[in-house]
């Protein structure tokens, strides 16, 4: 593995390329960018009209001719051509339009990328400027960032539920013991919500909304005290807005199906664990990070489930990108963790 003398003096940039937001975090800056994974497209002259947060206030709100494309799916690039250009955005954006810069970047992908989902996020990140351009698993990334002693012979397991999957990983030595991907994640939350309230009020609601209900009603235990939120759509017999109220509940029985596949996967991953590695997980818990990890009482419902205690880190919607930042400060521990 080799480092030029320029990428020395370059700006470099470590990049969590998620499904729901990117974030970019840049050598002696810290994270740069949050913006969500967006891009508005016009048809008739195929012009990107915006990025990131001014593309998501056009979802489901624009003229025919332009469109609002998420260009990941589940993790992985869905539509390259639009990666790219999303992606020489935001490092143009970060290094103040500088046209010659070429920066040498490490991006957090997630655990079970096949070698062509690998290649084609290399030639995007490519294609979009980079000088030389290193993976790191997000699982690896989310425990580094969430300052778990990943270097000791110690068990550490971590669930980092993004917007597209949910990383499930256990890392001792600087290595992974064992991980899963599931491509379940806060959008699928999201789909499970509009699909329930279709189903029980003929009522159709947008991504936005159906985000909005996650956020302020989601969650996976039963709540001290009930909730409830009056949410505005179309009714689908008569076609005309309507309003309804929903409770907690109801939104915590939505959700249920895709937060149960989280827990087993969770449960999974303890079950194929070697015993002495096991045994850290007693004393040192559980790490839940990531966008999903702000459901409420997801951590009682993984308590409950594993008998382990369950830490949120500190920053969920931070951790992968400020670990694969500290890999960016750290060339010995890039060599260790990157994927080949």
């Amino acid at each position: 593995m080799t480092f030029s003398i320029l990428s020395a003096f370059s700006s470099d940039i470590a990049i969590d390329l998620g499904t729901s937001n990117t974030l970019v975090y840049m050598k002696g800056k810290g994270v740069v960018v949050r913006e969500p994974s967006i891009v508005a497209i016009n048809k008739k002259t195929d012009k990107v009209e915006a990025v990131g947060r001014e593309a998501k206030e056009m979802l489901g709100r624009t003229p025919g001719h332009i469109v609002a494309v998420r260009p990941l799916k589940d993790g992985v690039i869905a539509d390259f051509e639009v990666t790219e250009q999303m992606l020489a955005y935001f490092i143009r954006r970060v290094h103040n339009r500088r046209f010659l810069v070429r920066p040498r970047i490490i991006i957090g992908v997630p655990s079970g990328i096949t070698k062509v989902e690998e290649r084609a996020v290399r030639d995007t990140a490519y294609r979009a400027k980079a000088s030389e351009v290193y993976l790191l698993e997000e699982a690896m990334s989310a425990a580094i960032g969430a300052g778990l002693p990943i270097t000791e012979p110690g068990g550490n397991l971590i669930v980092d539920i993004g917007g597209g999957t949910t990383d499930v990983a256990v890392i001792s030595m600087a290595g992974i013991v064992y991980s899963r991907s599931i491509r379940i994640g806060g959008n699928e939350l999201d789909e499970a919500l509009i699909n329930y309230i279709k189903r029980n009020y003929n009522l159709l609601i947008g991504e936005r909304t159906a985000e909005n209900i996650k956020m302020e009603l989601g969650s996976a235990y039963p709540l001290e005290e009930e909730l409830t939120m009056e949410i505005k759509g179309r009714d689908l017999i008569e076609g005309v807005p309507k309003t309804i109220t929903v409770t907690d509940r109801e939104i915590r029985e939505a959700l249920s199906e895709p937060i149960s596949t989280i827990v087993d996967a969770v449960r999974m991953a303890l079950e194929n664990t070697p015993p002495e590695l096991s045994a850290d997980f007693v004393d040192k818990g559980i790490a839940l990070t990531g966008g999903g990890a702000l459901i409420r009482n997801l951590d009682v419902r993984l308590r409950e489930e594993t008998g382990i205690p369950v830490t949120i880190t500190e920053d969920p919607l931070s951790t992968v990108v400020l670990g694969v930042g500290r890999v960016l400060d750290d060339i010995d521990l890039l060599r260790r963790v990157c994927l080949d």
